[in-house]
């Protein structure tokens, strides 16, 4: 990779990084934070999926981490992997909801929304690093039919 393409890309991880700071590292109202019982979420998500506000917080909590894992494997393909997405895209999720708990910013700390958000990474991370043409072992190959 040349030096300008790498910049470039540690650039947009940078950018990236302070989004997803700025999206849920800023206060909310309150202080403290409150708990988000995973039952409930689930509850809430399968009860009340037809509603533009439960709509918009699923894909937004899938979508959350996506540039980054996009970004991490075009930076550095060995990423591009299942168990190193996976465990790149736990951390990063586990560690925003860490701090959500550790500031007085008035959050909800879920490990749902961790769950949600690490799902999307992986799944966005595997897809640039197929379509960035990696090599077969690092591949989900479809199984053949017949």
């Amino acid at each position: 990779m040349d030096a300008d393409r790498r910049r470039g890309l540690d650039a947009a991880l940078l950018l990236a990084a302070l989004a997803v700071a700025l999206l849920t590292l800023t206060p909310a109202g309150g202080s403290g934070w409150a708990w988000g019982a995973p039952l409930s979420e689930l509850h809430m998500y399968a009860t009340t999926l037809e509603r533009t506000a439960t709509q918009l917080q699923l894909v937004g909590n899938l979508l959350l981490l996506v540039p980054l894992a996009v970004l991490a494997v075009l930076r550095q393909p060995r990423l591009g992997t299942p168990p190193r997405l996976a465990a790149l895209a736990l951390a990063a999720a586990g560690g925003i909801e860490l701090l959500q708990w550790a500031l007085p910013l008035g959050r909800v700390v879920s490990p749902v929304d961790a769950a949600l958000n690490a799902t999307g990474a992986v799944v966005a991370g595997l897809l640039a690093a197929l379509a960035a043409g990696r090599p077969a072992r690092h591949r989900l190959v479809p199984l053949s039919g017949g």
